[in-house]
């Protein structure tokens, strides 16, 4: 395999319209990026495809989708108020701004080299604040909320009373969250708005003994379901020095990025400490009366929660590879799992005259009701496999004279470069079989 280095990323992700800086005419907005054409279709599979495996095939886990906007009292609860700070130090020279415990405080300035120029350090809180209604005053601050599980929480009793939900069950979310960091860098891994993928799983005090380590197991399960390479992944679990003061034990998955190893996922013991912290400042119950103890308890929880812009990078230098073809030159192609792909067929003529392309463009339209497709026929028919390859589309299908004859086309399959003959009948078929028994190559 080609080595993955993020200016290769970069570079592919804004070419082909993966990724973009957001606000790029006026400059750029640092730790804020747009996803484009191929960007969005990638982020929302990845998305789909933790949906699906979190709620539609589980037994025991809802959906929700809350409010980023939530009442102050919520942030004082959770003590991202007074606690969510980070230790900041100016550069008095330069006035660049670092953490303070990721940088030598008596060393040299990493952007300009002075020596001794750091201001003593201060802690600063990550969320953005701002008002609501007619008043900019205390009273009518709120934040941008900097993780969506504050939302299941103070939603779960509600959940529990409509859905009529039975411990142990889960609530799924996905949404946006906001964090106002002090540096921002490696493209999309760390930014100021980004979108989690988080799911907390309640559960009776004593028995997240046993659902913590199924968590694990699942979670894991789940990036090798999805293709990524076993090898790339691993555990790290919270020391002393990382552990939070209210959790039981906490383990991250990490990824084996351009960067080196940093955290994907977090899977947490948090036992009772959220729903209790919510009962008390908002002096609401939130116990859970059993029904078949007739015990009432406060439940334990067991969170997963993975950053679904960090599972896009993971996915784009996971997939990425560059390799020699029988005919002598380099592809670039990207090996993403079919079912998240940004285009899963493109339709090709082999040449846009004699009614190859009228017959390919009727083809590829029939194809959308099952398919996100893509037709192109400009250029060499190598060239355009080419350009599929670099952005991973699984799979191309090219109409030549044949077709006309016998309604049969030539499938060709991304990964292995092999081509088969098929009939027009069983394009559908064969791609849903395809990707039913995918394995990464």
């Amino acid at each position: 395999m080609a080595e993955v280095t993020m200016d290769k990323i970069v570079s592919l992700c804004r070419r082909r319209g993966f990724i973009f800086q957001s606000s790029e005419i006026y400059g750029g907005l640092n730790g804020a990026y747009d996803y484009g054409p191929l960007g969005v279709e990638l982020k929302n599979n990845i998305r789909d495809f933790w949906w699906k495996e979190m709620t539609q095939l589980h037994d025991s886990i809802v959906g929700l989708d809350s409010s980023i906007l939530m009442a102050s009292r919520v942030w004082e609860a959770s003590g991202h108020v007074s606690n969510f700070t980070d230790p900041m130090v100016d550069c008095k020279n330069c006035k660049s701004r670092f953490r303070a415990d990721q940088i030598d405080l008596k060393g040299a300035c990493p952007v300009c080299g002075t020596r001794d120029s750091f201001t003593a350090p201060r802690n600063f809180n990550l969320m953005f604040a701002t008002h609501i209604g007619p008043n900019s005053d205390s009273a009518s601050t709120i934040y941008l909320r900097p993780e969506t599980a504050q939302g299941i929480y103070t939603e779960f009793k509600n959940v529990v009373q409509s859905s009529r939900m039975k411990l142990p069950f889960g609530i799924a979310q996905v949404g946006k969250s906001f964090r106002n960091e002090i540096t921002t860098k490696n493209f999309i891994f760390r930014s100021c708005e980004f979108e989690q993928m988080e799911m907390q799983f309640f559960c009776q005090p004593g028995s997240d003994d046993k659902w913590f380590p199924y968590w694990r197991e699942q979670r894991m399960n789940f990036y090798k379901k999805m293709g990524i390479v076993p090898e790339h992944l691993r555990w790290h679990q919270h020391g002393p020095d990382e552990l939070a003061f209210y959790a039981k034990d906490a383990y991250d998955i990490q990824y084996l990025f351009p960067m080196g190893w940093q955290e994907l996922e977090g899977v947490h013991d948090r036992t009772d400490y959220d729903l209790s912290q919510h009962q008390k400042f908002s002096g609401k119950d939130l116990t859970y009366l059993d029904p078949d103890t007739n015990e009432r308890y406060v439940p334990y929880v067991v969170e997963t929660s993975a950053g679904l812009t960090r599972n896009v990078l993971m996915a784009l230098s996971d997939a990425y590879d560059e390799e020699a073809t029988p005919e002598g030159d380099v592809r670039t192609v990207l090996h993403f799992h079919p079912l998240v792909a940004p285009v899963m067929v493109a339709v090709l003529p082999l040449v846009k005259k004699d009614g190859l392309g009228e017959f390919a463009t009727k083809l590829e339209h029939e194809l959308r009701e099952d398919f996100v497709t893509y037709y192109d026929q400009s250029g060499a028919i190598g060239r355009r496999y080419r350009r599929q390859d670099e952005i991973g589309t699984p799979y191309c299908i090219t109409v030549d004279y044949d077709t006309l004859k016998d309604n049969t086309v030539t499938l060709r399959f991304r990964d292995s470069m092999e081509q088969v003959r098929i009939g027009i009948d069983k394009i559908v078929e064969t791609i849903h079989e395809e990707n039913r028994k995918y394995r990464r190559v």
